[in-house]
């Protein structure tokens, strides 16, 4: 007996216990039980609305604590926070009142993200510009300790909380859509709690409105069974994707050469970058897949946050696809309040200094603070002058920042800062292309491409022949799209067209990965000093000689990534309507088929794994 009471002890100490280096994860056997437990209870409480969302946000807030230990208390107190805020701001007549309920509850829960997302940044750029030496301490632990009346927590880091940008961006959301008056505040506090803390999403997105989310809260349960043969094929697409495509590719190939890229030729950082940029979207869709499953299979819809990225034809389409919530997101609470499309603001142009200035900070660089605010002020001469471009020229300077604050979302890093950068740099090159006729277009790449030739020949540098070979190959099909509209053959060829801006776009896509891999999986104390090492070593890896008769002994030493790269990528362009075919086709399976399908993938599935489960991508973020 005594054995027996010892087993159940361990197991339920074990069961209760935050294992950091353990945390749990859509890939691990003990999520799944954790699952079927789960939609065991909902089996009893479906009719009972009031007990099922008590209960889910019971299961949500363990769930969070096995991810993230005693950081539950932070989401705790974003939930109570929030839904008063919510309550005493609807509550309200007085514009002024409203205003600062508002900028109180948007500080606060910004503040949040400030401290544990950028105390690393934050200090850096104060010791840059002061010359100190400041090193990061966690207040916040200290005061935990004191209260405690011991040394629990550890005050010599800031570690960042699992899936925090994403609870604290749905809380902001929610308090602005009250002010504006687009929803009403939720009455029940363990529904609000369910809301913001629902598991399957919590800790990597889709950012889910309350306007979307928190009328399902109040239905009846329902799971038909082609809804129920869906939500299945979900989570195997998305474990598939995870274990098969993401996690090999990191732990075989791409996390070495990013690693040291130096070790590496530039066919092989060229394949790590071409890679990651599958790694990525598989990790990260793959985990939304999981998500969109896991909550149809309790009866709710989380939307939709991919939309085949890879198929973008240009940097601003991409962004309808990719990430879709944040896109929307920063949409709705930072573009548009900035002025959007139709005027500028103050903070447009405080922005934008604002990060030049932290990038010349960062990089103890001013000259780039210099041409930044340079450009900057001819902007402003421009609008102020250029009354006809004027509403475009404002719009751009919204858009750009935009990205570089979604760049800077993603993380405490200016290879962030860059990333963002780059892609707002590509939104608005897009636009002057797609505005400009067919002619002007080779006259501008041929120069560019020009341009780029004179400086490798007489400035040599790697950086130079990147940027040589990519404007030849855009000045090549900028010269051929001139060629048949000459011909008239536009419409037989639009095929063609589509095909050549859908892989220009991947392929600029693929390189601002550079900078978004390079900042990423590094501790943040020591992110701005590797960051731009590792970027600049495999620029100068890729953009240096290559030995191309070592280059057949390269593909077949990586013949296996190079086969899994092409595949994934191939499947992912298959057309939409075939997709959305064969996902119809298993969901009206008998079930009896069906199991042994699922049985035959997860076994397929789990061939891939490997020894140490690697974590979401998106979790630091």
């Amino acid at each position: 007996m005594d054995g027996l009471m010892a087993v159940a002890k361990d197991f339920l100490g074990n069961l209760f216990a935050f294992d950091q280096a353990h945390p749990l994860l859509f890939t691990q056997f003990y999520f799944w039980a954790f699952l079927a437990i789960v939609l065991a209870f909902l089996c009893l409480l479906r009719d009972r609305i009031l007990l099922r969302n008590a209960f889910l946000f019971l299961a949500s807030l363990f769930f969070y604590y096995k991810t993230s230990g005693l950081f539950l208390m932070l989401l705790v107190f974003v939930i109570a926070f929030n839904y008063f805020t919510g309550f005493c701001l609807h509550g309200r007549k007085q514009t002024w009142i409203r205003r600062l309920l508002l900028v109180l509850s948007v500080v606060v829960d910004l503040s949040l993200l400030c401290y544990y997302k950028y105390a690393y940044f934050i200090t850096d750029v104060v010791n840059n510009l002061l010359g100190t030496s400041f090193a990061v301490h966690d207040w916040v632990a200290e005061a935990g300790n004191a209260i405690a009346g011991t040394q629990a927590f550890s005050v010599d880091a800031i570690f960042l909380p699992v899936g925090i940008s994403f609870f604290i961006f749905q809380a902001v959301s929610y308090v602005v859509d009250i002010y504006r008056g687009r929803i009403a505040p939720v009455r029940n506090f363990l529904d609000f709690g369910f809301y913001l803390s629902f598991f399957p999403q919590l800790v990597a997105g889709p950012i889910v409105r309350a306007s979307e989310f928190i009328p399902q809260l109040h239905k009846p349960f329902f799971l038909g069974r082609r809804q129920f043969g869906i939500a299945v094929f979900w989570i195997l697409n998305g474990l598939a994707k995870k274990l098969i495509l993401s996690d090999y590719l990191a732990v075989n190939f791409c996390d070495r050469v990013f690693a040291n890229p130096l070790l590496y030729t530039g066919f092989e950082n060229l394949t790590a970058l071409f890679g990651y940029s599958l790694q990525v979207y598989a990790d990260f869709s793959g985990y939304t897949d999981i998500a969109i499953g896991v909550a149809m299979l309790m009866g709710f819809y989380l939307p939709k946050n991919f939309n085949a990225p890879y198929k973008a034809r240009n940097a601003a389409e991409f962004w309808k696809r990719w990430h879709i919530s944040l896109s929307k997101w920063l949409q709705d609470y930072l573009y548009i309040p900035l002025g959007g499309n139709r005027n500028g603001t103050f903070a447009s142009y405080a922005i934008l200094l604002g990060i030049a200035f932290l990038a010349s900070a960062l990089a103890r660089n001013y000259i780039v603070l210099a041409v930044t605010g340079g450009l900057t002020l001819v902007l402003g001469l421009l609008i102020l002058f250029w009354k006809k471009q004027r509403r475009e020229l404002v719009s751009d300077i919204n858009r750009m920042d935009t990205m570089l604050l979604g760049g800077l979302w993603h993380g405490a890093s200016w290879n962030f800062m860059i990333w963002g950068g780059l892609n707002g740099l590509g939104i608005l090159i897009y636009r002057f292309w797609h505005a400009t006729n067919v002619y002007y277009r080779v006259v501008v790449s041929g120069a560019a491409c020009l341009a780029c030739w004179v400086l490798k020949t007489y400035a040599p540098a790697p950086v130079w022949n990147l940027f040589f070979v990519w404007t030849a190959i855009i000045t090549f099909g900028a010269v051929v799209r001139m060629l048949y509209h000459l011909t008239r053959l536009k419409g037989e060829f639009k095929w063609l067209e589509t095909g050549w801006a859908v892989l220009m776009t991947f392929i600029f896509i693929t390189f601002t990965r550079l900078f978004f891999r390079s900042g990423s999986n590094l501790d943040p104390a020591e992110a701005n000093e590797v960051a731009w090492e590792t970027a600049r070593n495999m620029v100068g890896q890729i953009g240096g000689a290559w030995d191309l008769s070592l280059l057949p002994a390269m593909v077949r030493q990586h013949a296996a990534i190079l086969l899994l790269i092409l595949a994934g990528l191939l499947i992912h362009w298959l057309p939409d309507r075939f997709k959305r075919r064969y996902r119809i086709v298993f969901a009206s399976l008998p079930v009896p088929v069906m199991l042994l399908l699922c049985l035959l993938a997860v076994f397929i599935i789990y061939q891939f794994v490997t020894a140490d489960l690697q974590s979401f991508i998106y979790f630091q973020f």
